[in-house]
This record gives structure tokens, sequence and C-alpha cells, in this order.
């Protein structure tokens, strides 16, 4: 006797869908004076941009945490009071564990690899999965 196939039971990663259902990405009030944008793109190793992928932010100085989803152009943004650095866990397709790296938005000395760059009024800081210019990512 043959036994029928089981059906699959994957659902994901759809992390966009799963995760975002409401927007979790301001950290502080827009009117605040000392709040700034923090805007970024999530790149695969060939330089394209991963469209499901989610971004979260833990701001250790205010204690405040954050989620972004990826658009279709693996971009995500953030409104944060500005702080020295903001711990990032990167969630993705592909990936068996998370990812986790910094970002600081004042000169770091040995990590300015990791600093974000100014444009158009927001910190920019984008994120390589893989190849030569390969976001530096932390053992966990």
């Amino acid at each position: 006797m043959t036994l029928p196939r089981t059906p699959s039971q994957t659902v994901g990663p759809f992390y966009a869908i799963g995760l975002c259902r409401r927007p979790e990405n301001v950290l502080a009030p827009r009117d605040d004076p000392g709040a700034v944008q923090l805007i970024g793109q999530l790149l695969d190793g060939e330089e394209m941009p991963v469209s499901d992928g989610v971004i979260e932010l833990w701001d250790p100085s205010s204690r405040r945490w954050g989620r972004c989803g990826t658009d279709a152009d693996g971009r995500f943004s953030f409104v944060v009071a500005e702080a020295p650095h903001f711990e990032v866990s990167v969630f993705a397709r592909g990936l068996l564990r998370h990812q986790l790296t910094r970002i600081y938005l004042t000169d770091a000395g040995e990590h300015a690899m990791l600093l974000a760059g100014e444009e158009d009024g927001a910190f920019r800081f984008d994120i390589r999965l893989q190849g030569d210019r390969e976001t530096v990512f932390f053992a966990h």
C-alpha cells in the first residue's frame, strides 16, 4: 500500500506579510527635535534588493525597539532619537539564523566601517548580506 504524500506545510518566510501588519518603525516622535530618519536598503550578494526581509532595531539609549519590513526595492526606514549606535537584527530568505550588526551615527573609531552616512537629511545605512562590500555581522 502506498501512502499519499503529505502536503507541504511551509508558509514562509514571508516576513513582510507575517510580521509587519502594523507600522513599528517609529521609535521617536517625528516632531521631536532630536528625531532623525534612518533609511537603508537590504541587498543580496549580487546587489539585488531583498524584498521580503525584516530589519529589527534596538536603541539601547532609549530602550526602544522597532521593526520594518523591506519594500519591493529592499528599502527600510526608521524614525529614531539620535543615539551613538543601534543594535540591528536582519531576517531574510536564505538565512538559517538572523544576522546581527550595529549602526553608528557618530565616529566609532575602529567601527567606522559601520558608520551611517548622511543623505538628504537622513542617515543612510545599506545592509549587504554577501559580496565584496558585505556588512560586518557579529557572531551570536
